[in-house]
């Protein structure tokens, strides 16, 4: 019997050093949390199954979202930035929370104070630097705001000194190692939500629709898995989410990538979605207005030999961007899942079903952002590795920022590299 409850507990992921740590911690993880189902819809499904029942509150609360997600796309960049930056906060304070509950009864002087604290610290380093890239002319004009921007990684660096210099002074004796286990869940934390989210901010300044595109692949890939799992699935994915199957995964990936094109397609004709986000410094608001890029024009390809006769056409007409459009989709759903496998592992680590229950049959934001945050790393990856090229415009931001001097030596040094090329004088011939 003790050897069958040992290789039960290696099973659910629990050690015996994971037994120790529970009698040293202080108790059990916290209770699971249940969702609130608005009460209309508990009358109005009352009728049905527990299954029938998750499935339509699943789906109405998703159309909701859905349309909650068109609205703030409508509403423009401005407002998704400061959604994204809303999200960030709300994860960030659910898992710190959790850890929060876990230890509650110690009470540990300063941790949540400083957990927010170092949140506030990290941002400022990330998107310090953001802003300056960005709004460089406005940041110029304010003479605040350019010694922030100049002094900008030694102040975060001093911030986070202070944040740290504060811990150590907060330390209490008998429980040192539980106040640097926390200290390492708030860092792993900001490592996860902030970094995560900042890379999604950065992707919207490339233009929204490689915000919009990835997300919305996520979201179909969500979707469509449950729609093939609930209906067809039969074979066990992962024993990390036992609801999960190999039907769900499968089907989910063939409707994310046919989503993908088709999205991807329609977005691509709009400029106002194809265009980076820019800051406008005579009107002090964003810009989405530029020459569609070669990414964004239709263009003609030809159909493998092999595919003529199936489809019956030579060539196809369609925007380059749809092409890399295969690789979103294909990320979204064959790795994508893996953030979510991630955090029910998570869960499942702490007893919790969900992180919180704001959204009722869905749980916490960070349940519905767990895929999301992975998606964000692998788009700024390949836009940086693929798409982007060198910024003509932050070069002559920084160009501007030198000395007369320097900005005549690199004049010179241009202009002889272009005369020897022979394109100064052709210029000049013209």
């Amino acid at each position: 019997n003790l050897q069958e409850s040992e290789s039960e507990n290696k099973l659910d992921g629990e050690t015996a050093s994971d037994s120790e740590s529970k009698s040293e911690f202080g108790g059990s993880p916290p209770v699971p949390t249940s969702d609130d189902t608005p009460e209309v819809l508990n009358r109005a499904l009352s009728n049905l199954s527990s299954r029938w029942k998750n499935w339509w509150v699943r789906g109405i609360l998703t159309l909701a979202m859905i349309t909650f997600f068109f609205i703030i796309i409508y509403l423009g960049p401005m407002v998704l930035m400061t959604i994204v930056m809303c999200v960030q906060i709300k994860c960030f304070h659910e898992i710190i929370t959790i850890g929060y509950n876990v230890y509650h009864s110690y009470d540990l002087p300063w941790f949540r104070t400083l957990s927010w604290y170092f949140l506030l610290c990290v941002n400022y380093f990330f998107y310090g630097e953001t802003v300056t890239d960005y709004f460089f002319t406005l940041v110029q004009r304010e003479e605040p705001l350019r010694i922030l921007s100049k002094y900008h990684r030694f102040i975060s660096f001093t911030l986070y000194l202070t944040g740290f210099c504060m811990f150590v002074l907060s330390l209490v004796k008998k429980h040192y190692r539980l106040q640097f286990y926390m200290f390492g869940w708030t860092h792993v934390t900001l490592l996860i939500v902030v970094t995560q989210s900042h890379l999604i901010i950065h992707n919207l300044f490339e233009g929204m629709i490689w915000f919009i595109v990835p997300i919305s692949c996520v979201i179909c890939n969500d979707i469509m898995a449950y729609m093939f799992g609930f209906f067809f699935g039969r074979t066990p994915l992962i024993k990390l989410s036992p609801k999960k199957t190999w039907e769900g995964f499968i089907g989910g990936f063939f409707a994310t990538v046919l989503f993908g094109l088709l999205l991807s397609y329609v977005m691509s004709g709009y400029r106002c979605f194809t265009c980076p986000v820019e800051f406008n410094n005579d009107t002090n608001s964003f810009t989405v207005d530029c020459e569609p890029s070669e990414l964004f024009q239709l263009q003609e390809y030809n159909i493998p030999v092999v595919l003529q006769s199936v489809v019956g056409w030579k060539t196809v007409r369609m925007y380059p961007f749809q092409i890399h459009s295969i690789a979103l989709s294909t990320f979204a759903s064959l790795i994508g899942p893996f953030g979510g496998f991630f955090a029910s592992g998570f869960k499942r680590a702490f007893k919790i079903k969900d992180f919180a229950n704001t959204i009722p049959g869905h749980g916490g934001i960070m349940d519905r952002f767990d895929c999301q945050y992975l998606m964000a790393t692998f788009v700024n990856v390949y836009i940086a590795s693929f798409i982007r090229g060198p910024n003509p415009s932050k070069l002559i931001q920084q160009f501007l920022t030198l000395r007369p001097d320097q900005q005549l030596h690199i004049f010179n040094t241009l202009k002889a590299h272009l005369v020897d090329k022979g394109i100064l004088g052709s210029l000049e011939d013209a």
